[in-house]
């Protein structure tokens, strides 16, 4: 026998013999019954005294089936349970190492007849190694991956009738066309594996009619072409169902279950309509999730509750008073839902608070102008009001549903919401409303590329105000576009859209107005 395979053996050798019989036990009959039989098992299932639910069935299987060194006795038994002689192990042992020497023996052609293929493939493994060696030593990090992308947006709006709107006051001049772009690097790192810090950079000029109250782009970005970190926060599990977020820039959506399907291009679209209930600012604060723990694909339920004050640098109130201040804009948000991946519906509940003072008061002491932001926290486009009583509260249902196949039918999301606040001032919006419908068309014309057509309230608008009387404040809008996928990294999207009495009563006749434009996306 070889060295090597001598000391591949005698481990094995040591412990049969170890553990076989003296020789006071030995039975040389049975021993060769043994032998005798070696050639006769192919299957463990040939063995009539062993069964499947044996600690050692599988093992006993390899050897039968794989390698052929282990038989029975002449009467169809293994006798699994008795005690092994040093015969017995000896005869075991000399049938496993002639199917070892075998086994090697093919290995060893195998090999030389593949030799030139195994030198190309270990040149290859080098290589590999080496360029890893090199990426591991200049990779940007070991716990964060970066995902950028840029969006540049080439069109123009026109109005209903500009000349009538100009006259009468109306801001109707930021119709020619004109190009913007916004630069988005997000970071994402994690420590465990199971949590998340996100950190997002954002760059943009899109000061311009992309980013007017009545014509607000969903993926718009005002700016001064400074690129700045705009949201950052951090999520981690507590347990198996639990998800805790806080951060010192994050926004409540980001604390719930994504109530829509649809990502529009008018911003008062998004989330199934950014208006009294999900409309919010960017700010400081908290939140915890539950998700139950059900099977991939089966239908699950979900709570959330999160809490946000607006304000990047200190929460927004005056005078300061910190995040949970009586007059701080803050905005509480919770949400359950149920449902899957393929469709879900949830009910949503907010309550927001934006401190408002007098601004202007008449001659006779009384207000006439409310203090500015609370609008933008409380998430409405009219009216009439300046601003809206506070604190209100905001109740919303969204719910989506997908087909299992690309065709005609579409998916669909939608949400209504209804807001109620007490107002403190005359003008001060007391009850608003909200609506809207999204359909999508996957794989629409060609594979990869996407239909989208939405209409609806433009975010929530006032139905009922402090001391004066609203009249219809309704207001509408439509839009349709078309993802046409270029390639995996870029997206060429034309959409084009109509917002009607976008400012309630305050509308200036002529104002309702028509865009267009092409929105190219490159991610990295």
């Amino acid at each position: 026998m070889k060295l090597f395979q001598q000391m591949l053996v005698a481990p094995a050798a040591l412990g049969l013999l170890a553990s076989g019989a003296n020789a006071a036990e030995l039975n040389i009959n049975g021993v060769s019954d043994y032998a005798a039989s070696a050639d006769q098992v192919t299957s463990v299932t040939q063995f009539s005294d062993v069964y499947p639910t044996d600690w050692a069935y599988q093992a006993l299987s390899n050897l039968v089936e794989q390698y052929g060194c282990v038989a029975g006795y002449p009467n169809g038994t293994f006798r699994g349970n008795r005690a092994m002689t040093r015969y017995e192990a000896a005869a075991l042992l000399n049938a496993c190492l002639d199917r070892i020497t075998e086994v090697t023996d093919e290995l060893r052609r195998l090999l030389e007849e593949f030799e030139t293929e195994l030198a190309i493939l270990r040149g290859r493994v080098d290589g590999l190694e080496a360029r890893v060696g090199e990426l591991e030593a200049t990779q940007f990090s070991t716990t964060t991956k970066l995902q950028g992308q840029a969006d540049f947006f080439l069109g123009a709006v026109t109005y209903e009738d500009r000349n009538k709107c100009n006259n009468k006051g109306g801001d109707c001049n930021s119709d020619g066309t004109n190009m913007s772009y916004r630069y988005t690097l997000n970071l994402n790192t994690s420590f465990t594996g199971k949590d998340r810090l996100y950190t997002r950079l954002r760059a943009g000029n899109m000061a311009n009619v992309w980013t007017q109250t009545d014509s607000y782009l969903a993926d718009a970005k005002k700016g001064d072409n400074t690129l700045k970190i705009d949201k950052l926060w951090y999520t981690f599990p507590i347990g198996s169902e639990f998800t805790a977020t806080i951060g010192a820039l994050v926004e409540n959506y980001y604390m719930i279950e994504t109530p829509t399907r649809y990502k529009p291009i008018l911003k008062a679209f998004k989330l199934g309509g950014y208006g009294s209930v999900l409309g919010a600012s960017t700010g400081q604060g908290f939140g915890l999730q539950w998700r139950q723990d059900v099977d991939p694909g089966e239908a699950a339920l979900n709570i959330a509750a999160n809490y946000v004050a607006d304000g990047g640098d200190g929460a927004k109130s005056d005078p300061k008073e910190g995040m949970f201040g009586e007059n701080t804009d803050a905005y509480f948000l919770s949400q359950v839902g149920y449902g899957n991946r393929q469709w879900h519906v949830s009910a949503l509940y907010s309550l927001k608070n934006a401190g408002q003072h007098c601004a202007v008061e008449n001659a006779r002491g009384r207000c006439i102008e409310t203090s500015s932001g609370a609008k933008a926290a409380m998430g409405y486009s009219t009216p009439l009001a300046k601003d809206l009583g506070h604190p209100m509260h905001a109740f919303g249902l969204r719910g989506y549903w997908q087909p299992e196949d690309s065709g005609f039918i579409p998916t669909i999301s939608a949400g209504v919401d209804f807001g109620y606040a007490e107002g403190e001032y005359r003008g001060n919006a007391e009850a608003l409303k909200g609506w809207m419908v999204g359909l999508n068309w996957n794989d629409a014309f060609i594979e990869g590329n996407k239909l989208g057509l939405g209409f609806g309230s433009y975010s929530s608008y006032a139905t009922d105000a402090k001391d004066v009387s609203t009249g219809d404040e309704a207001n509408f809008a439509i839009e349709g576009y078309y993802d046409f996928q270029v390639t995996d990294n870029i997206k060429i999207t034309p959409a084009i859209f109509w917002v009607d009495n976008a400012y309630g009563e305050a509308q200036t006749s002529g104002q309702n107005k028509f865009g267009g434009l092409v929105k190219t996306t490159f991610k990295f």
